[in-house]
């Protein structure tokens, strides 16, 4: 169990979440190991899930489009679309729920995520900012096991950290 917890404030009525988690690792390899998708793949999921990529292109503009695949192998796939980048600083991405062709998923949230990566004393500081579209939006994911999936998800991180 990683020291550092993802720090998870839910504010509803600006429909927005607030993920703050620290990492023992340099900015540059913590930007890596959200923005390269064979490091994504080792850690994105929650497991026993885990992340597969379909196809990724890292750009302002790009997308990276992936399955969720469970234990039985039953794959619910996401993507996102990118935004503006600020190398090893930031960046804004489009996360929309899709089938295996990229088509978005109407009936569940789309959300807009802004992650930055801030050097501490000790490794690396991410706050993801998360915006929603309406309350109800931000409900439902919650509903859906967000809070517990992206805890997994940051202690997976740790863990590829700390087996480099």
């Amino acid at each position: 169990m990683s020291k550092h917890q993802v720090q998870i404030n839910k504010d509803l009525p600006n429909k927005k979440i607030v993920l703050t988690r620290e990492f023992d690792a340099s900015p540059a390899i913590v930007w890596q190991a959200y923005t390269d998708r064979h490091i994504l793949d080792q850690w994105w999921a929650p497991k026993p899930w885990k992340a597969e990529t379909k196809s990724m292109d890292f750009r302002e503009g790009g997308q990276w489009q992936y399955a969720m695949v469970g234990p039985e192998g039953e794959k619910h796939w996401g993507k996102m679309i990118y935004g503006k980048i600020v190398p090893e600083t930031s960046f804004v991405a489009q996360d929309v729920f899709c089938d295996e062709n990229g088509t978005p998923n109407p009936a569940l949230p789309g959300l807009d995520w802004t992650n930055e990566f801030a050097a501490t004393a000790n490794g690396t500081k991410v706050t993801g900012t998360i915006l929603f579209a309406s309350e109800e939006d931000l409900k439902k994911l919650l509903e859906m096991g967000f809070e517990e999936g992206i805890t997994i998800a940051m202690n997976g991180l740790d863990e590829w950290l700390a087996s480099r």
